[in-house]
């Protein structure tokens, strides 16, 4: 039989993917404006109570012979483990305890305002978390670039803070609140401020070279303490992960830039994703502020269910309207902040709750010799 060829294969075209209607945003997005503000004015805060607390040390280890200033209560929220012992203590024996009172409320302050809004105390009010964050633009503007661990390692380093957050809970929560009252009415209890003061004051040579270290590793890599080593970050990560607001994404709005990908400090996948729940989500907005299509992204309750009169076949439009009253703002973020952390110390002052009740007598006794104290 004569040999009949056969027509050639041809290879159908690639089908590409129809191109989204892209609505730009009408409003320039400042949440990155307020959040910085917020951040600016907390560290200020931080840094008067530093030099408040510092005088008044001074004043005891002078014997009296400098200024006298009142004790800044705010310093205990530099004190997270007395925190966590006197919450347990508190919700043992349901009696506020007497010494770092503030420690606790702080906590609950913190706690409170991620589960609400995210991790937001990292990335609205945490000094050590803005800080890290100049430090690691700094080494964008200066190198052009931040480097990112390879996944491999990556994951291994981030699960330390979460080790580290677990030893601390396992040794606060196998004490007896008898044992927590001993603990924190002992000397050492007392004058812990003194202590983590001290230890900045006369830090020696290693403490230097792994603070130098922690700065330098944090100008090439973002938020390196907060992302692998902080054990404050990881409980409220944990924490955060209940909360009702979450970044969530909009299939029908997102254009797909990947543009959020690449603003996202933590370096989660935003456009993959229609909402973010993990536990590294600082909820700073940054991804938000990034993405150039209207209402494609937001920081939100859950979108409600689409009513039947609803025309989906015009996306960006409705997405308005879905997403228009459960959207949390970032003038809304700073004023629920502020709420949280006015309103709780507020109410500690009020109570009596908020301030260590010990004489200058007690206090001139043991913060001169306060690094003769151990536990």
């Amino acid at each position: 039989m004569p040999h009949t060829l056969e027509p050639p294969t041809i290879a159908p075209p690639p089908v590409s993917k129809p191109k989204k209607p892209f609505v730009r945003r009408i409003l320039r997005d400042r949440s990155q404006q307020i959040r910085h503000t917020v951040q600016i004015a907390f560290l200020a805060l931080n840094t008067f109570l530093a030099v408040e607390f510092l005088l008044w040390v001074r004043y005891y280890e002078t014997n009296g012979h400098s200024l006298y200033i009142a004790r800044p209560t705010g310093v205990d929220g530099y004190l997270p483990i007395a925190g966590i012992m006197n919450l347990k203590y508190f919700l043992v024996t349901h009696h506020i305890p007497a010494i770092h009172p503030a420690a606790m409320f702080l906590l609950v302050i913190f706690l409170l305002s991620s589960l609400l809004l995210k991790k937001s105390f990292c990335s609205w009010l945490c000094p050590v978390g803005t800080v890290s964050e100049y430090l690691w633009k700094l080494g964008h503007k200066l190198f052009h670039r931040n480097f990112t661990l390879p996944r491999w390692l990556d994951i291994p380093l981030r699960s330390l803070k979460y080790l580290i957050l677990a030893f601390f809970l396992y040794v606060v929560l196998t004490l007896s609140a008898d044992a927590l009252q001993s603990f924190l009415l002992a000397p050492f209890g007392i004058i812990a401020d003194v202590k983590m003061l001290n230890f900045f004051r006369h830090i020696g040579i290693v403490g230097i070279a792994v603070l130098a270290s922690f700065v330098i590793l944090s100008v090439f890599i973002k938020n390196f303490w907060c992302r692998f080593l902080c054990p404050y970050g990881a409980l409220m990560g944990i924490v955060s992960t209940l909360s009702p607001v979450k970044i969530r994404r909009d299939e029908t709005a997102c254009i797909d830039c990947g543009k959020c990908n690449k603003a996202c400090p933590s370096s989660l996948k935003v456009d993959q994703l229609l909402q973010i729940r993990s536990a590294e989500c600082t909820g700073c907005l940054s991804c938000v502020a990034a993405c150039p299509a209207e209402n494609a992204l937001q920081f939100a309750f859950p979108p409600r269910t689409l009513t039947a009169e609803t025309d989906t076949t015009i996306p960006t439009r409705n997405t308005a309207a879905r997403w228009q009253h459960r959207i949390v703002q970032p003038r809304m973020v700073a004023a629920i902040l502020a709420i949280i952390f006015f309103g709780l110390i507020g109410i500690a002052r009020a109570t009596g709750h908020w301030q260590t009740h010990i004489s200058r007598d007690v206090y001139m006794q043991l913060v001169p010799h306060a690094d003769d104290y151990t536990h």
